[in-house]
């Protein structure tokens, strides 16, 4: 099974990567520098999560200790919108230490005025200007741009920007049994168990029909959702604090779950979501 996605600009992306959003202060440093030592080659952060600093002290002592070369990494960050584009790339670069981003993604659209236009906007009510971002990969700081949370309507409007040079090659999203969004191509999911540490809503972790395929494979539910987007060839980014359960998440490319298993899992949409993301539009 491949364990990477070839994007259109013949960037290699591994399917599964390990999320860095909401870590305690110190945590996040370590769980880094362990799943690194475990495999983990692909690492999703952003501006908004506050700890790039910490990420990017795990990636030189690993560096440094020559557990892992620069190269081997795919790194990750999110443009937080309500900030001017080279200057939140050239902090993010500072905290992570590095001399270029492998993808750098549009976080969200934040505060869209009312009407019929889908242009994003910052807080400000200032259209975010992709140019900017062209240009960081212009000039090297960034090899590929993307969005997140963005929904078809959205990406059609942007695609259809006139002078668009690069295209964006990833969005973004969540994603999981209950919210599969089929319809959405160059899919990066996010919240793929359902994020089970949330109240109030149904839980994938407990569903029966998950875990009756979990102990049919002898592997744990949270292996089986992780291993469901993999094999739909979907780039998943599990988060977990506990390394115990990173080295898990990590046990998910020694199994095949059958035609019958893809179609239970499948089944179970319901186009629920965890987040109010992308405003509401079905997909």
């Amino acid at each position: 099974m491949a364990t990477f996605v070839e994007l259109s600009t013949k960037a290699k992306v591994p399917l599964l990567g390990l999320g860095t959003w909401k870590f305690g202060f110190g945590e996040v440093r370590d769980t880094v520098k362990g799943a690194t030592d475990i495999g983990y080659r692909h690492l999703d952060c952003a501006y908004a999560y506050e700890n790039e600093h910490e990420v990017g002290e795990a990636i030189q002592e690993k560096n440094q200790e020559k557990a892992v070369k620069r190269e081997e990494l795919f790194i990750v960050s999110k443009l937080w919108p309500a900030f001017m584009e080279k200057e939140s790339c050239q902090k993010t670069l500072k905290d992570l230490r590095l001399d270029s981003l492998d993808l750098y993604l549009i976080h969200f659209i934040q505060a869209l005025q009312p009407g019929e236009d889908f242009t994003p906007k910052d807080n400000k009510g200032n259209t975010i200007n992709t140019k900017a971002l062209e240009e960081l990969v212009d000039e090297g700081l960034v090899k590929n741009i993307g969005i997140s949370n963005f929904n078809h309507f959205q990406i059609e409007r942007l695609l259809n920007k006139p002078g668009l040079k690069y295209k964006p090659v990833i969005n973004q999203i969540e994603c999981h049994p209950y919210l599969t969004q089929e319809k959405l191509i160059h899919v990066m999911a996010y919240s793929p168990l359902g994020c089970p540490n949330r109240s109030g809503g149904p839980s994938l972790l407990e569903d029966p029909k998950s875990n009756e395929i979990a102990a049919k494979h002898k592997k744990s539910t949270a292996q089986v959702l992780i291993h469901f987007q993999i094999q739909r060839h979907v780039i998943v980014i599990p988060k977990s604090v506990t390394l115990a359960h990173i080295t898990e998440n990590f046990q998910v490319f020694d199994f095949k779950l059958s035609n019958e298993d893809m179609v239970t899992l499948l089944s179970l949409n319901r186009n629920w979501r965890l987040e109010e993301y992308p405003f509401y539009a079905e997909y």
